[in-house]
């Protein structure tokens, strides 16, 4: 996916939002020292919420969660210093919960499932991570 985002920001100190070319708000989020920390947004064409995390020197950290442009929840997990860990799920484009499991150093570990679109347990694999 190619990068619509236009910036017109002058500094990377204190917050700042970024835009399309057609204006709309495409991400919100503040700079400390010149890099990412604290929540930041990000935005899809439509306006929703595309998502929505938290940034420690520039690095994603704890919950994260993303959706689709109809507004449905597409995945939510967890990261320490840009690495996934931590419990996370995805779902189907109608919400149903697709697979789950845990991420250990950015490895995944440990039980994950899959499920199929109707909520139906198709697959249990296990990680050693």
């Amino acid at each position: 996916m190619a990068n619509k985002e236009t910036t017109f920001e002058t500094t990377k100190e204190g917050p700042v939002q970024n835009y399309f070319k057609d204006g709309s708000l495409a991400s919100e989020g503040f700079f400390k020292n010149g890099k990412k920390t604290g929540e930041w947004k990000y935005y899809l064409l439509n306006g929703r919420l595309k998502s929505i995390g938290k940034f420690e020197n520039d690095k994603m950290t704890g919950e994260w969660k993303w959706w689709r442009e109809n507004g449905q929840l597409m995945q939510t997990g967890f990261f320490d210093d840009d690495i996934k860990t931590g419990h996370w799920r995805r779902y189907h484009p109608n919400g149903m919960l697709r697979d789950e499991g845990t991420y250990s150093a950015g490895q995944k570990k440990g039980e994950w499932r899959t499920y199929d679109a109707l909520g139906k347990l198709l697959t249990k694999k296990n990680y050693q991570g």
